[in-house]
């Protein structure tokens, strides 16, 4: 099979109209256009086998993951997801797994409202590329910056699920088929908080999507806003299912801080802006919890109900996208 013959018959059959789309898959570019008046968001990101997923995995799996990934950049942003491109990079032409990575893409992408309009296809490794691009008006945009001494750090959903997925996928062990599923599901199909996110943008000064754990990533945005932070680490939101996992405290928290790829929102806001975000959280059935305050000290402190816990007794980093999944 022909590049081309395998552009046209998984990807470029049966894609949504829309008249932002000029012109789509099948010439040497896509034309596009943007909603008047809104600015143009652009991440991209890369997924490797033995990297970011098994290289078994299910090919149904790997379209979820890759794209679920990529689209909370997008939120992150509090942007409206649009279009995406895709360079997929092949050991071998399997038409069985081209046809569940091709549906199951197509599904993931209607659910989160962006069109695939165009990529590249090569042979090499299994790997895949996704470059995403959506939309915010000007002025609504969240950033790494912006964080003001005072904001209540807020995440939302659970934390240290994804890890806890990969961990079960590694190694084996006793738990329910319901926990397990759940933990496998926060793996596989990350969920973009893209609706809340465009909701908090008015309430919120920066946010940062939590794809290298807690700590890393809390990390970045107060290195971009020239301020530091108090975490509460028995504030941090755990679901049922993790504690149901795992009765070793110090690996939840571990998890939970620097596990990665749980694909939420960290976000700081005014304090007098917290009940209404938690409004809107609610109305959203999405939690969203109080974990810290943003200080002037540029510093992490963490706290084990309000007394200092020193750095050291804790996992130090966050997701290495330069070690192999196995690790």
């Amino acid at each position: 099979m022909s590049e081309f013959e395998l552009i046209q018959r998984y990807f470029a059959r049966n894609q949504p109209t829309s008249s932002a789309v000029t012109l789509g898959i099948g010439d040497d570019a896509a034309i596009l256009q943007l909603p008047v008046g809104e600015l143009l968001v652009v991440s991209v990101d890369t997924m490797v086998a033995g990297t970011h997923f098994l290289a078994d995995t299910p090919a149904e799996l790997i379209a979820q993951r890759a794209l679920g990934a990529a689209v909370s950049d997008l939120a992150a942003m509090a942007a409206r997801p649009l279009w995406y491109t895709l360079a997929l990079t092949l050991p071998d032409v399997s038409e069985s797994w081209l046809e569940a990575f091709a549906v199951a893409l197509a599904q993931r992408s209607a659910e989160l409202g962006i069109i695939l309009v165009g990529g590249d296809t090569t042979r090499g490794p299994l790997s895949l590329t996704l470059t995403v691009q959506g939309s915010v008006q000007p002025g609504l945009a969240l950033q790494r910056k912006g964080a003001q001494v005072g904001d209540i750090i807020a995440v939302t959903g659970t934390l240290g699920d994804s890890r806890a997925g990969l961990e079960s996928l590694l190694h084996p062990q006793k738990a329910t088929m319901a926990d397990l599923d759940w933990l496998r599901q926060r793996f596989y199909r990350p969920e973009p908080r893209l609706q809340l996110a465009q909701q908090l943008a008015p309430l919120a000064h920066c946010a940062i999507d939590i794809s290298d754990g807690l700590m890393a990533d809390l990390g970045h945005l107060l290195q971009a806003s020239q301020l530091g932070a108090e975490l509460e680490l028995t504030a941090l939101p755990l679901s049922p299912a993790l504690k149901n996992f795992s009765q070793d405290q110090q690996r939840l928290r571990d998890w939970a801080l620097s596990g990665g790829e749980d694909f939420e929102l960290c976000l700081t806001i005014p304090a007098a802006n917290w009940a209404q975000a938690q409004a809107l959280a609610a109305s959203l059935a999405i939690p969203l919890t109080d974990v810290g305050r943003i200080i002037a000290a540029p510093t992490l402190c963490l706290l084990d109900e309000g007394q200092p816990v020193p750095l050291s007794q804790v996992r130090q980093g966050g997701y290495d996208h330069f070690r192999r999944i196995h690790d």
